[in-house]
């Protein structure tokens, strides 16, 4: 990367380090050989960047096989003079599926868990927010609904 932006080496980890990217940790990356890619992620990054007027922005995304966790103990209240405390250990739940929709105008998160990972659940989600981002019933609204890609 240094040599091709005609950089130092240092200077890349300087600018790794402030960002906290890792790069090495990555076993893969796969760049798209989509011809358009750029014009698209140009596309998609201007969104967020400047969305349009009365328009909903979101970002959905789906997190397969996390750990379901309970602390085997209930941690101990705050008080006087003592932060709160919890146990280190955990109760193995099994695994569950994360779906969330980051809402980039109001910075807020939607989200629901999944006991399973199909596609199904994963078009409930995006009904979901079709439904709480749908306009106000009547002629007057110039909300539009979501449109999925």
């Amino acid at each position: 990367m240094a040599q091709a932006q005609a950089i130092s080496p240092a200077t890349v980890q300087r600018i790794w380090d402030a960002h906290g990217l890792e790069p090495h940790r990555t076993r893969s990356f796969k760049l798209s050989r989509d011809k358009q890619f750029v014009e698209k992620l140009t596309d998609v990054v201007g969104l967020y960047l400047n969305p349009p007027d009365k328009a909903v922005v979101l970002c959905v995304d789906e997190k397969s096989q996390i750990q379901a966790l309970n602390r085997t103990q209930p941690g101990l209240p705050m008080k006087k003079g003592r932060c709160g405390t919890l146990t280190h250990d955990y109760k193995r739940q099994g695994t569950t599926t994360l779906f969330a929709a980051l809402n980039r105008l109001e910075g807020t998160v939607i989200g629901e868990c999944k006991a399973r990972h199909r596609h199904q659940e994963f078009l409930q989600f995006l009904r979901r927010l079709d439904r709480e981002f749908s306009p106000p019933v009547g002629p007057s609204s110039d909300r539009g609904k979501l449109r999925h890609a």
